[in-house]
C-alpha cells in the first residue's frame, strides 16, 4: 500500500480488539467509548464504528455536534454527550435520541426543548465529587436532584443516568479516589430519596476500569483505552492487553553531513558535540508535533534515533551520527505499529501524557484505515 507522504495509520481491528478487552476486565457492566475529539484523533466515525464492533454497548463526546455527527452518518448506538454551552441545540439533541449530561443550568433549556417537541429528554446528572469541572458540588447537589425529579414527574426529562469523573485514578494509591466514590454514593443515596432511581451509574475512567472494580458500577466510560494506551506512568498499553491504534509515519526529507558545533533549529538550543549527520522529518507543530519535546525518539531502518533542536511548524532534525547509511526517503515511524515506540515516549519528552499526543495529530496528516469491517 503505497502511504501519503506523511500519514498516521489507523488499525480499526485494534480498537475493537481494546473495547474487547476492557469489556473483559469490566463484565458485567457496560463500557461507553469516548469518541469525542475526532476519536481521539482517530477519525471519530472511524472509532465509533471500531468500537461498537467491539462491543461497546455506548458512545460518548463532549458536544452535541459530534452525537448529531454520528447520528448522520447512520450509527444508531446510544450516544451520549455532556458538555454544553447556552448555544447547545438541546431540540436537535431530543429529536435525534441523544442522552444529555447535566450538571445544573442545562436542565430547564432541555426540558423547554422537550416540552415544545412533546418528547422527553433523556438525561444523566452529574455531581462533582472532588475533580472541580463540570457537575453540581455536593452542596447544589439535592436542588438539582429535587429540580430533576419535578421535570420527570411532568414527563419532560427522564433521569437515564448519575455520573461523575475520577481526577486521580490514574495514581492508584491516591486516597482522594475513595473518597470520591464515597462522595458518589452520598449523591445517589440523595437521589434516591427524592424517587431518582436510574438505571445506569457510571464513574469509571480506564485506570478506574482497569484498577477499580469497586467504581465500575453500571457502566464505564473508556477513553485513552479503547485506543491502546496506558492511563499509568509504570505500565505499558500492551502491559495491559491492549493494542496501540494509531502509527505515525513519514519519510526523511534531507540526509546532510555537518561539523562539531553545529547549531541546529531556531534558537540554537542544540549544538552537536561531532561531526555528524543530520536528517529532516516532515512533520512539525502544525502537524500535532509538540515544539517542545526535546529528545523524542523515532524509528528509521529498525534503529532508534532522537529528535535534536526545537521542532519547527513543518519539521523537525533528528541526529543520525556520522557512520549512518540513512538515506533520503527511508521509512520513519515517529510512534505506533511495531516501532516499539509509544506515543508516551513523545509525551515524556513534551512534558505532557499520551493522550495529548495521539489526539493533536493535526488534520494536514492523512489518516489511513486498515482493518476495518464493512459498513453496512
Amino acid at each position: 500500500m503505497k502511504l501519503p507522504e506523511r500519514a498516521a495509520i489507523i488499525d480499526a481491528a485494534a480498537i475493537a480488539h481494546n473495547v474487547g478487552t476492557i469489556a473483559e476486565y469490566v463484565r458485567p457492566a457496560k463500557v461507553l467509548a469516548a469518541v469525542k475529539a475526532d476519536g481521539y484523533g482517530h477519525g471519530l466515525l472511524t472509532a465509533a464504528r471500531a468500537a461498537l464492533h467491539g462491543g461497546a454497548d455506548w458512545l460518548g463526546v463532549a458536544h452535541i455536534a459530534e452525537a448529531l455527527q454520528l447520528r448522520a452518518h447512520g450509527i444508531e448506538a446510544p450516544v451520549l454527550a455532556w458538555l454544553h454551552t447556552h448555544e447547545a441545540d438541546f431540540a436537535a439533541a431530543i429529536e435525534a435520541h441523544i442522552d444529555l449530561g447535566a450538571s445544573g443550568w442545562e436542565l430547564e433549556p432541555i426540558a423547554e426543548a422537550a416540552n415544545t417537541l412533546h418528547e422527553p429528554a433523556r438525561v444523566h446528572l452529574k455531581v462533582d465529587t472532588g475533580l472541580g469541572r463540570n457537575g453540581a458540588t455536593m452542596t447544589d447537589w439535592p436542588e438539582l436532584v429535587r429540580r430533576a425529579a419535578g421535570y420527570q414527574n411532568r414527563g419532560l426529562i427522564s433521569v437515564e443516568g448519575i455520573f461523575t469523573h475520577m481526577a486521580v485514578a490514574d495514581e492508584p494509591d491516591r486516597r482522594e479516589t475513595d473518597e470520591q466514590l464515597d462522595a458518589f454514593r452520598q449523591a445517589l443515596a440523595i437521589a434516591e430519596e427524592h424517587g431518582v432511581v436510574p438505571d445506569l451509574r457510571h464513574v469509571a475512567n480506564t485506570p478506574a476500569a482497569l484498577s477499580r472494580p469497586d467504581a465500575h458500577f453500571d457502566m464505564v466510560r473508556v477513553g485513552v483505552g479503547v485506543y491502546g494506551h496506558s492511563p499509568f506512568a509504570d505500565r505499558s498499553g500492551p502491559s495491559l492487553g491492549l493494542k496501540p491504534a494509531m502509527e505515525l509515519r513519514t519519510t526523511v526529507a534531507n540526509v546532510k553531513s555537518v561539523p562539531a558545533g553545529q547549531g541546529i533549529s531556531y534558537g540554537l538550543t542544540h549544538r552537536v558535540e561531532a561531526p555528524t549527520k543530520l536528517g529532516l522529518i516532515p512533520l512539525g507543530y502544525a502537524d500535532g508535533i509538540p515544539r517542545i519535546a526535546v529528545g523524542a525518539p523515532v524509528l528509521i531502518r529498525g534503529r532508534r534515533y532522537c529528535s535534536a533542536g526545537r521542532v519547527a511548524m513543518d519539521q523537525f532534525v533528528v541526529d543520525l551520527g556520522a557512520d549512518s547509511d540513512v538515506q533520503v526517503g527511508d521509512e520513519v515511524v515517529v510512534f505506533g505499529g511495531e516501532s516499539g515506540i509509544e506515543a508516551s515516549e513523545w509525551g515524556t519528552a513534551a512534558g505532557t501524557i499520551n493522550y495529548e499526543i495521539v489526539t493533536r495529530i493535526g488534520a494536514r496528516v492523512p489518516r489511513v484505515v486498515i482493518n476495518a469491517e464493512p459498513v453496512p
